[in-house]
């Protein structure tokens, strides 16, 4: 299957990802609207956007130390920053997190639906299509530690209060 990544595929964690081959889900979540996203740009620190939005999407972590004590942890604050490019272009940089009990970084698995739920919103919003703002106050968990994301160590992260996005049309 073509733009499928494996799913028994391990990957050495980096400190950030890209999910091109959720591209196909992203354009049938913004279908109904109209809304074409024609390109994604697979290089994470391209800077010529129009449009910047920092979120949070779901995940689960497994610690890459195999000599850790910790097996893994989830987190529903994984910090996103959602880059819009002209021509409907867009892409997503997901930051990872690191294990607090030895500070590697994790192996991360996306929760999808959160991941295309988002973005797909954000792409709405910026093509102008009126919708009611998400509110995503779920239930009240662990503290963010902001030492160990990704996303607060480059500025991005909203639940650590980092977020330094512009152009982001709300």
């Amino acid at each position: 299957m073509a733009g499928k990544r494996p799913s028994n595929q391990k990957r050495k964690p980096t400190t950030s990802y890209m999910f091109p081959w959720l591209q196909s889900d992203i354009s049938k979540a913004v279908s109904a609207a109209n809304i074409r996203s024609r390109w994604i740009n697979t290089e994470k620190d391209r800077k010529d956007s129009n449009n910047e939005y920092s979120t949070n999407v779901m995940g689960t972590f497994t610690c890459s130390n195999v000599g850790c004590p910790t097996r893994g942890w989830s987190s529903k604050t994984v910090s996103i920053l959602i880059r819009g490019y002209p021509e409907n272009g867009y892409n997503a940089v997901i930051f990872n997190q690191r294990c607090k009990s030895c500070n590697e970084l994790g192996n991360l698995t996306l929760d999808k639906d959160s991941y295309v739920e988002r973005v797909a919103y954000r792409l709405k919003k910026w093509a102008g299509v009126r919708m009611e703002q998400q509110h995503y106050a779920g239930k009240a968990g662990r503290p963010h530690m902001r030492e160990l994301c990704e996303g607060c160590k480059r500025g991005y992260c909203r639940a650590g209060g980092t977020a330094r996005t512009t152009n982001c049309m709300n």
